[in-house]
């Protein structure tokens, strides 16, 4: 067993996470904004907001100060995409020389940076001390240990294996991957197709159009991906079509529950307004539809949940759209 490692951001993944690094490590520090959610881990072992109906075990220590930094290289982010830019910094927490496991998935509004960009650009985090891990994983299934499988991408063979040991358990098994870019785009452009798989469900379509939807979906995923040096072979795997298949068809779902709720009439702001919760993809088809037009590749699916949710485009209108394009072949380019 090893002795420390710190995972911050008390939410419901980081929660997950740590729970799974409670099977390795002796000691594992759950960083959190709140002395709330502090006091309740430390004192019930539960995280009722985040992650309700799990108990953590004892070696999880919730806590808000800066010192257990010290105690761990390792630094697991569980921080959503559009607030890594000023987290660490209003919290001075310092990232020099620590190894970053980026748990997110997302691309940051207006710069259009993958997490690791951002690590890069604001943090000075080089690749060599940056590493994502993705892959098909809800939190509440990974708490209650059910087997799950996920990938680890970093540049730096060294601290990939390091990850991988780190997370294996007997229920979640780690893959490694050199495809950082590839595992960044899949990871984050899945919730986009997953908010028009609830569109579907919530407009009653059939499993004819969401088979449609999960395949062409994943094309323009990998289209894009490859644009920005991606490894094609990355969007068959957990990062890709595994992500993708479990992000558009679970009840666990943050992003598609929200599509189904505009599929069944509601409207995008007022759905946010009520959100517990980050829905990532909503920032992500923003980030995605603009690097389709700066980078010229054709994304339809993606610009039509763009217009859906930024434009107030009727769904079934751009369902319409997309059935009556031009004729292409399946694998155009």
């Amino acid at each position: 067993m090893q002795e420390n490692i710190v995972v911050v951001g008390a939410g419901g993944w980081g929660t997950a996470l740590s729970i799974v690094l409670s099977e390795n490590f002796k000691n594992v520090y759950l960083w959190a904004r709140t002395n709330e959610i502090v006091e309740e881990i430390n004192t019930f072992r539960t995280n009722q907001q985040y992650l309700p109906n799990s108990t953590l075990p004892k070696n999880i220590i919730a806590t808000t100060s800066n010192d257990v930094f010290d105690k761990s290289d390792i630094i697991v982010n569980a921080v959503p995409t559009q607030y890594i830019r000023d987290f660490y910094s209003k919290y001075n927490i310092n990232l020099k020389d620590k190894y970053i496991v980026n748990a997110s998935k997302g691309i940051e509004n207006n710069s259009i940076l993958t997490i690791s960009g951002i690590f890069r650009e604001v943090y000075g985090v080089d690749e060599n001390h940056y590493c994502i891990l993705t892959g098909p994983s809800h939190a509440e299934e990974v708490c209650n240990k059910l087997p799950t499988a996920i990938v680890a991408g970093s540049k730096n063979k060294n601290l990939v294996e390091l990850v991988q040991k780190a997370f294996t358990t007997d229920y979640f098994r780690v893959y490694t991957s050199d495809d950082v870019i590839g595992c960044e785009i899949g990871g984050s452009l899945k919730n986009v197709i997953a908010i028009a798989a609830g569109i579907l469900d919530g407009l009653g379509l059939g499993d004819n159009t969401k088979a449609a939807l999960l395949t062409r979906g994943l094309a323009e995923i990998a289209r894009l991906g490859v644009s920005l040096g991606a490894n094609h072979k990355t969007f068959s795997g957990l990062s890709g079509l595994g992500d993708l298949f479990v992000t558009c068809n679970s009840k666990h779902s943050r992003n598609r529950n929200f599509g189904e709720k505009i599929g069944l009439g509601q409207k995008a702001k007022d759905i946010l307004e009520h959100s517990k919760m980050v829905v990532e993809g909503v920032f992500t088809s923003e980030s995605a539809y603009e690097l389709s037009v700066n980078n010229n590749i054709d994304m339809p699916i993606t610009s039509q949940i763009y217009n859906t949710i930024f434009e107030g485009k009727d769904p079934k209108e751009a369902i319409n759209e997309l059935m009556t394009r031009d004729r292409k072949n399946e694998w155009y380019s």
